[in-house]
């Protein structure tokens, strides 16, 4: 059983760091309940390592997001819920940074003509009419939480899209590269023999 001075302490950590670790939590994952309970895990696990912390490595508020850090990944990792992802996460995805050049976005107009007209209207609203996910289901009477769905989805079938189309150019570039060098080296075995 912890002494009088170390409940301090425990308690003081969790006064100063329980309502930015809620909210940095909060931002990563809809669901209020879930978010809840990574929170509370954050201060089991900063509670039970805190005798394990060196102030000479990092600063104690480092520490502690890290493990936060640390906990929300380890949730996406093992929960794998598209349907809990927070328009945030959905936002960070990588397509958004792959579709900066021309040949990017004529790649993106494609894949969007292969989605469903619903799916194709969520990622338009969404990324370029600038609206948020709780707007569109708003406007598309639906709710919420079938819009984050059907948004992630979308986007996981446009990353599918744009990754087929991605290993088909690459394939077609290696088999155009390779062809005169196979016919190169056919020559000159021909030659050798």
């Amino acid at each position: 059983m912890p002494e009088m001075s170390e409940k301090i302490d425990l308690e003081r950590i969790y006064v100063m760091f329980k309502d930015k670790i809620a909210r940095y939590i909060r931002g990563k994952i809809a669901n209020e309940q879930e978010a809840e309970d990574l929170t509370s895990e954050v201060f089991v696990k900063v509670f039970h390592r805190l005798s394990d912390f060196d102030e000479s490595k990092s600063s104690l508020s480092t520490w502690i997001y890290t493990i936060t850090r640390n906990t929300v990944t380890d949730y996406f990792r093992t929960a794998k819920r598209f349907c809990e992802l927070s328009e945030e996460v959905c936002a960070e995805d990588n397509i958004e940074e792959r579709l900066l050049n021309e040949e990017a976005l004529e790649l993106l107009a494609e894949a969007l003509e292969r989605l469903a007209k619903f799916e194709r209207d969520i990622i338009i609203l969404h990324y370029y009419s600038g609206k948020t996910l709780k707007n569109i289901a708003e406007v598309m009477n639906l709710s919420y939480s079938y819009v984050k769905l059907l948004h992630a989805g979308a986007l996981k079938k446009l990353r599918g899209l744009i990754d087929e189309r991605d290993v088909r150019t690459k394939e077609m570039k290696n088999s155009a590269c390779f062809a005169p060098h196979t016919e190169t080296c056919a020559k000159s075995k021909r030659g050798a023999e």
